[in-house]
């Protein structure tokens, strides 16, 4: 087991950070945070035809590259210091992952080619109202003939989504449909969260037709794998935003002067500073080590998900909040840029259950 980088992945690396650089300044992360959609379709075009980044870890025999998670691991913590505005989560780390995980050929053949050329957005209807991340908050219903009803909040993309994967409850218990964006009976509702860089939406469906994906009731099993991906995904971003937030720290504690000194040179800053680098670095290396399992579709998959979640949700946000009080007044501000690593951090960490219903998932999984 080796966990230096390969010279390839950090090639991937440096060409990931150079597009972001380019396409995904903060100037342009504010803009679009500002527009209903949330993304610049332009960009989203060229992440995939000039990068390939959507197509990354998805099978060649689906259109894809076929590289692994470690690979896709690289591309999201970069994303994650740029906070860049697209559909790539919602659509690489929850729909791609849902449908590899299916064990259904037809849909992987009708819809991770699309995914994997950047010409589909797609996204999967998980939460409802009691916003729950267990099988038992899933009410929406599903007839026998395969029509939606219910309502589904917090998807990521929802309104922009071009297919969207919902979970449902039926006679079999859950399952999970294949929606088309502009189906019948469907209205999708932009909210207004938050943290404005990663857009989500509620999704009604009154009768709305569905096509099976997987085995009928085998939906949890399903939704279960995939967010054990998404949560080791998730956990790469944040490892690159609190990379970014302690950056941000370090740089302006160099150059902030106070009574004739840097304020780096004041003990209390130098300890908040190495607590982040701290920190951040054991996130890393549980992100890292999570990536990897992923990878080898490892049997330690569930148990290292939850505990990079856990730990680098915490690394993130306790990052983001420093970076503001080592920037003092001004990190309070609309117009610095820690309140929007701040706000993000603060959304991940509750994104897919916070730390503590992670550490009890994780208590569950390891027998305690």
């Amino acid at each position: 087991m080796n966990f230096a980088f390969s010279e390839e992945q950090e090639e991937l690396r440096k060409s990931v950070r150079r597009f972001l650089d380019e396409k995904s300044p903060v100037s342009e992360v504010r803009r679009l945070m500002e527009t209903t959609e949330g993304y610049d379709p332009a960009v989203w075009k060229q992440m995939g035809e000039q990068l390939g980044l959507q197509g990354l870890a998805i099978p060649e025999e689906f259109g894809g590259s076929g590289y692994g998670y470690v690979e896709l691991g690289v591309v999201l913590e970069e994303m994650g210091k740029s906070l860049i505005c697209a559909p790539f989560f919602s659509t690489v780390a929850l729909a791609a992952n849902a449908l590899l995980a299916s064990d259904d050929d037809a849909a992987k053949k009708a819809y991770l080619p699309g995914i994997a050329s950047g010409s589909t957005i797609a996204t999967v209807a998980f939460t409802e109202a009691n916003g729950r991340w267990t099988e038992d908050g899933i009410t929406a219903s599903v007839s026998a003939d395969g029509k939606i009803t219910g309502e589904k909040m917090f998807v990521l993309d929802g309104h922009t989504a071009d297919l969207i994967l919902v979970a449902a409850r039926g006679a079999k218990g859950v399952s999970l449909y294949a929606v088309d964006k502009g189906a019948a009976g469907l209205t999708a509702t932009a909210l207004s969260t938050m943290d404005q860089t990663r857009k989500q939406a509620k999704l009604t469906f009154s009768g709305t037709p569905g096509k099976l994906v997987g085995a009928e009731g085998a939906g949890w099993t399903i939704l279960t794998k995939m967010l054990d991906k998404a949560v080791i995904a998730l956990a790469a971003e944040q490892v690159g935003g609190s990379q970014r937030c302690l950056d941000m720290s370090v740089e302006y504690a160099k150059v902030r002067v106070q009574f004739g000194r840097p304020i780096g040179s004041f003990q209390a800053i130098k300890h908040k500073c190495a607590d982040m680098l701290l920190e951040t670095e054991s996130a890393k290396s549980a992100a890292y080590y999570a990536m990897w399992a992923a990878s080898e579709e490892n049997d330690e998959v569930p148990v290292v998900a939850s505990l990079a979640k856990a730990y680098c949700s915490e690394a993130y946000f306790h990052a983001a909040a420093e970076n503001i009080q080592i920037h003092g007044g001004i990190g309070f501000t609309w117009e610095h840029d820690a309140h929007l690593y701040f706000k993000r951090a603060k959304s991940s960490e509750l994104l897919f259950g916070d730390p503590t219903f992670h550490r009890e998932q994780l208590a569950q999984r390891i027998g305690i």
